[in-house]
C-alpha cells in the first residue's frame, strides 16, 4: 500500500480544515467595519487662559486673561458698517439728476427719430422731383415728335396737292386749255436755254417740252414751292457735252434758306453725274422770300434744264 493512500483520510481533513478557515478569514478578517469609529480624546475645559482658580464656570464676558499673560485664542470680529441714511434733499437731488439723464436719453431718441423721418421726406421729395423731369423731359420729346410729325404731314400734303394741281393743268391744256400756265403756278421762268423769261410761243401750249424758234430766252430753271417766290436762283455751272432735265427737291426754313437738296428725283431725264452735280451746287444757293406763316421745313423742287447750242 502507498503513502498516499495510508493517509488519504488526513489529507481530505487538512484540505476540508483549511477552505474553512479560508473562507471564515474572507468573511470577517479582511474587511474594515464601517463607518470608522471615532478618535476619542480627552476633554479640555473652556477658557482664555493658562491660569484661573475656582469651581465655576465665569460668566460669559466677564473673565479676561490674566494681567501680563498671553491669550491662547483670540476671536477677531468684523466691524459692521452703519448704514447710510439718506436725507430727503439727497434723495430728491439723485431723483432729479436720473430723471434729467431720462429726460435727456429720450429727448436725444426723439431728435435721431425726427431726424431719420426728415432724412425720408427728403429722399422722397428728391425722387419724386427727379421723376417729374423725367415725366416733363419725355413729354417734351414727344410734343417735339408730334410737331415735326405734323410739319413732315403738312410740307407731304403741300406736295401732294401741288402735284394734283399740276397734273390737272396738264390734263386741260391737253384737252382743249387755254395754252397758258395755270393761275396757280409759282414758276418765274421756263426753258431749256440761258436767261429769264417764258421761252415758247405765245400760240403754244403749256407743258411742252417742244420750244423751237420761240420768242422767249428761258435760263431753264423753274422751281415749285408752295405759297413761296424765289429771291435768288444761281445759274448753273453747265459742263456743255450733254443734254437734259435735273429736278432737285429742296427743303426750305421759314427764312428762306436751302437746308437740304436731294438731286436726281422723279421728273429728272438724265443720269449724267457732272449735271446732277452741278444742279445740286446751285440749289443749295438759291434763296426764297422770309415766311414766318410758313413751316419750319417746306419741300419743294428745283428743276434745271440743260440744253446744247
Amino acid at each position: 500500500m502507498s503513502y498516499i493512500s495510508e493517509h488519504k483520510t488526513g489529507f481530505i481533513g487538512t484540505i476540508i480544515t483549511h477552505a474553512l478557515v479560508l473562507i471564515l478569514l474572507l468573511m470577517f478578517g479582511f474587511f474594515t467595519p464601517l463607518p470608522l469609529p471615532e478618535e476619542e480624546g480627552i476633554l479640555v475645559n473652556f477658557g482664555n487662559s493658562e491660569t484661573g482658580l475656582g469651581l465655576e464656570e465665569p460668566a460669559p464676558g466677564e473673565s479676561a486673561p490674566a494681567k501680563g499673560q498671553d491669550l491662547a485664542i483670540v476671536e477677531k470680529q468684523t466691524p459692521t458698517p452703519a448704514k447710510k441714511v439718506v436725507t430727503p434733499v439727497e434723495k430728491e437731488a439723485l431723483l432729479t439728476q436720473d430723471m434729467e439723464k431720462t429726460v435727456a436719453i429720450e429727448t436725444a431718441k426723439k431728435e435721431k427719430e425726427v431726424k431719420k423721418v426728415r432724412d425720408l421726406e427728403k429722399e422722397k421729395l428728391r425722387k419724386e422731383k427727379l421723376e417729374q423731369q423725367e415725366l416733363e423731359r419725355q413729354q417734351q420729346a414727344e410734343i417735339t415728335q408730334q410737331k415735326r410729325v405734323e410739319e413732315q404731314r403738312l410740307a407731304q400734303a403741300a406736295a401732294e396737292q401741288r402735284k394734283a394741281g399740276e397734273i390737272d393743268s396738264r390734263a386741260k391744256n391737253a384737252f382743249g386749255g387755254n395754252g397758258k400756265g395755270a393761275a396757280n403756278s409759282k414758276s418765274t421762268s421756263q426753258g431749256v436755254t440761258f436767261g429769264t423769261g417764258n421761252q415758247g410761243s405765245p400760240n403754244g401750249s403749256a407743258n411742252v417740252d417742244k420750244y423751237g424758234p420761240g420768242g422767249g430766252v428761258g435760263n431753264g430753271t423753274s422751281f415749285s414751292l408752295d405759297g413761296r417766290s424765289g429771291l435768288s436762283l444761281p445759274k448753273p455751272f453747265y459742263p456743255g457735252n450733254e443734254e437734259g432735265i435735273v429736278v432737285v427737291q429742296v427743303t426750305v426754313d421759314k427764312n428762306g434758306i436751302v437746308t437740304k437738296v436731294e438731286p436726281g428725283v422723279k421728273g429728272s431725264n438724265t443720269a449724267n453725274t457732272e449735271l446732277i452735280a452741278a444742279a445740286r451746287k446751285a440749289a443749295l444757293l438759291a434763296k426764297f422770300n422770309v415766311d414766318n406763316n410758313a413751316p419750319a421745313f417746306q419741300v419743294g423742287t428745283i428743276t434745271y434744264r440743260f440744253r446744247l447750242d
